[in-house]
């Protein structure tokens, strides 16, 4: 170690060297904690770090987190745990860049415990999925510290909170940049006023390079660590013409005080920071309440089985509470985290880790919210209160994204690219004409261009619109899983519809049971205790006719998709289903297949004793809707059951090719690759249960709800069952919002083309450029968030 009157950089934080420092071969760090880092990274290969941000590190503190060793409050932290994996979610606010996000998700190179990590950069959390006997909580915080990234344990529940530090920065920056401004424009009055100021002129002149520093390199900091950062990677970004413009008029100012006696143009540079912090914070408010509304308002269209005395009442999931006993039947997803007193649960949790292994507990056991059971249906109490945002984070798990590409977004980004360089051309080309015509205008034409030009307005129209989209989606009882399955629906020319429990509904007053003799109480009860497991429509509607039986629990219950379910109580066992499920070697003499309706079976210890009848029940104006899609889309019917109903279905599907019976589940997936091959863009509406596959494949899966928690991740969107004849206008909806982001962007360019056509001839000043540029980004903000909500008044009536 040596000491050093020169200025010391360390190589991994970027903080002064300010008493000894640490060499490490030709690298220098400010402490054992900064060296330890680095080593880590050098050891793990990591040191593509270095790459995205040079001194982009955090000086990491040496706090450590033994506290979290305390199995109580690990496990109050824990999102998930099970006998292998473990995964807990973290805030870290010191966050900041495209190193962070780099490291913090290369994790798993560091540590073998660990097996996912992935960064929320907006909300600044990283969540983390870890083997828990490799690596325990405590070591997990304690890595994150070292590296730069301490978890702040205790702010972790109130995201608020690190949303109100990053907005009180950008004010502090704001507040800097318009006290500055407003003093060098004081200073600037008797320029202003053509007054002969002598001595006191040139004083304020060199004040005005004194203030405008702070303004420049802290309230601007922030377009420095943008452009070096894009500069690294090798590609310029919407930020560089921002900063040229900057770093052109302060080395311009600095020269025209120092060798002309002039005032220079610090005036307008602060001025323009300043106006251009305003619509960075603008932005920001906008992309908050959007990202709140999204959050806390967007609601599932779920319920929950509550059990009071025994007794079942569906309630809204937002009004389930601790303490609350609920039911959770076959494929339906826990809400939230409970304890099981009741049933055999065999949880799959693929929901949460991507895992599709089932996990069997027992009594007294701890069961996370996101699980789903498979089986018979099992009793719980709630521990914790319901989190819809948890299960819309669910929701979103990378493991169930579809790889779609965003045209729009591609067009931006390829605009934003070129228009970029095409600017800075421009730009360098119009101050060389006024540099050989008028000198005296080439700078403010330089500069004016720069900023006028600017095409980081491009980037808004986008997540605005659809940002909005997705909230008043939401009002109309259409759940999105994220706004880009807007554009999807937009791109897409082929529908395709389930019938049970889709385009059909359940109708327990026409519901009956044809059987030999009259089922006997213990009969009835056997039978009610078995549909009581399933969330299909046909065992709901079976389960209505049943209201007042004593429910009994069945054991080995078994749900064959598309066929029927099983189960045993005491030695009786009890089949429900089509005709060749409970069609075995024993049933057989006694039962004759029919073609009248939809009809399922009973069979209780090899003894056929009838079938109940369901007849189809159409939903009210499905005919009409189906009909008012065919005009603009090819439609399509898929059934799992014969064609009795053909007659009545051709009057809706006009082309009779496109109504397929007897259809199985891998034969609905099929069918949409089938479509997709063709080149047709694919939009499926089904149940969620037999319709899994065919929903995943589809370019948007739409899962029909009848207010229930059995819906598939595989969904990219929720649609309450009674909405079904507004699908025409959600559609029209999605298509006016792509229009108009494409308006908005031709509004962007003229705008800009105008703006430029004053900038070229030198007499726009910087600072009216300044304004005028976030003026054109509340002007497509406007666009696209107004024109969204009076869209939605006129189409989503």
């Amino acid at each position: 170690m040596t000491k050093t009157e020169e200025k010391v950089i360390c190589y991994h934080c970027g903080l002064d060297c300010e008493n000894d420092n640490i060499h490490v071969e030709d690298k220098i760090f400010c402490c054992n904690g900064c060296k330890s880092v680095f080593q880590i990274l050098d050891k793990n290969s990591l040191c593509q770090y270095y790459d995205f941000d040079k001194n982009a590190g955090i000086k990491p503190k040496t706090d450590r987190f033994d506290f979290l060793n305390n199995l109580e409050i690990a496990n109050n932290l824990l999102d998930f745990r099970n006998e292998r994996l473990a995964k807990v979610t973290f805030f870290v606010p010191s966050i900041h860049c495209s190193s962070c996000l780099y490291l913090l998700e290369n994790l798993t190179k560091i540590d073998a415990g660990i097996t996912r990590s992935k960064v929320n950069f907006l909300q600044k959390k990283v969540e983390i999925t870890f083997q828990h006997a490799q690596i325990n909580l405590s070591e997990i915080a304690n890595l994150l510290s070292s590296i730069g990234y301490e978890p702040l344990i205790s702010a972790q529940p109130d995201h608020a909170k690190s949303q109100s530090k990053a907005d009180r920065k950008l004010i502090i920056k704001l507040a800097v940049a318009g006290f500055f401004a407003s003093n060098i424009m004081i200073f600037s009055f008797p320029e202003y006023l053509g007054l002969e100021a002598g001595i006191f002129k040139q004083v304020f002149n060199y004040l005005s390079i004194v203030l405008a520093i702070p303004v420049v390199f802290y309230s601007g900091s922030d377009y420095f660590k943008s452009v070096f950062s894009s500069l690294k990677k090798g590609f310029l970004n919407i930020d560089f013409p921002i900063l040229l413009s900057i770093l052109v008029a302060f080395v311009a100012g600095i020269y025209q005080v120092v060798f002309k006696n002039e005032a220079g143009y610090f005036d307008s540079l602060t001025g323009l920071i300043f106006f251009l912090l305003i619509g960075k914070w603008f932005q920001q408010k906008s992309y908050s309440f959007l990202s709140f509304e999204r959050d806390y308002k967007s609601y599932f269209p779920l319920s929950v089985s509550k059990l009071t005395f025994g007794k079942v009442t569906p309630i809204a999931l937002s009004n389930l509470q601790k303490g609350d006993k609920i039911l959770v039947r076959n494929g339906e997803i826990i809400p939230s985290d409970s304890m099981l007193y009741k049933g055999e649960a065999n949880i799959d949790y693929s929901f949460v880790t991507g895992e599709a292994a089932l996990e069997s507990k027992q009594i007294g056991d701890f069961l996370y919210a996101g699980g789903k059971q498979v089986g018979g249906s099992i009793e719980m109490e709630v521990l914790k209160n319901v989190s819809q945002s948890y299960l819309t984070q669910l929701w979103n798990n990378d493991t169930f994204q579809k790889n779609h590409s965003s045209r729009i977004q591609s067009f931006s980004d390829l605009v934003g690219k070129y228009f970029t360089i095409g600017v800075l051309i421009l730009a360098f080309s119009v101050a060389g004409f006024w540099y050989f015509n008028d000198p005296n205008k080439m700078l403010n034409a330089f500069v004016s261009v720069l900023i006028i030009a600017c095409p980081c307005t491009l980037a808004l129209s986008y997540p605005f619109a659809l940002g909005n989209g997705l909230r008043i989606f939401g009002k109309h009882l259409f759940y999105l899983k994220n706004s880009d399955i807007i554009e999807q629906m937009a791109n897409c020319d082929a529908i395709v519809f389930d019938k049970t429990g889709t385009i059909t509904k359940g109708n327990s007053a026409s519901v009956r049971f044809e059987g030999n003799r009259k089922l006997s109480v213990f009969e009835e009860n056997l039978v009610a205790a078995l549909v009581r497991n399933s969330t299909h429509p046909i065992a709901a509607e079976i389960q209505k006719l049943f209201p007042n039986n004593n429910f009994i629990s069945i054991n080995n219950f078994a749900e064959t998709v598309g066929s029927g379910i099983s189960g045993d109580y005491d030695g009786f066992q009890i089949k429900i289903g089509n005709f060749s499920f409970v069609n075995d070697t024993y049933s057989y003499l006694y039962i004759k297949q029919d073609q009248i309706n939809s009809r399922s079976y009973l069979v209780i210890n090899n003894e056929y004793l009838g079938y109940f009848d369901l007849p189809n029940q159409y939903r009210k104006g499905i005919e009409e809707t189906i009909v008012k899609l065919s005009d603009k889309y090819h439609t399509y019917l898929l059934s799992g059951d014969n064609n009795a109903e053909q007659a009545n279905l051709e009057k809706s599907f006009l082309v009779k090719r496109n109504i397929l019976f007897n259809q199985s589940p891998q034969m609905k997936l099929d069918f949409i690759k089938s479509l997709q091959k063709e080149g047709k863009k694919v939009i499926m509406l089904g149940d969620g249960l037999n319709d899994a596959g065919a929903l995943k494949q589809a370019d948007v899966g739409i899962a029909v709800a009848e207010n229930t928690l059995n819906f598939t991740p595989m969904s990219d969107a929720i649609l309450l069952a009674n909405q079904l004849n507004n699908l025409p206008n959600y559609l029209n909806y999605s298509n006016y919002a792509m229009k108009l982001i494409k308006y908005s962007y031709g509004f962007s360019l003229m705008y800009n083309c105008i703006g430029l056509s004053f900038a070229v001839q030198g007499t726009l000043p910087p600072i009216v450029a300044a304004i005028l540029m976030p003026l054109n980004s509340i002007t497509l903000v406007g666009i696209a968030s107004l024109g969204m909500i009076f869209g939605a008044k006129s189409i989503l009536k």
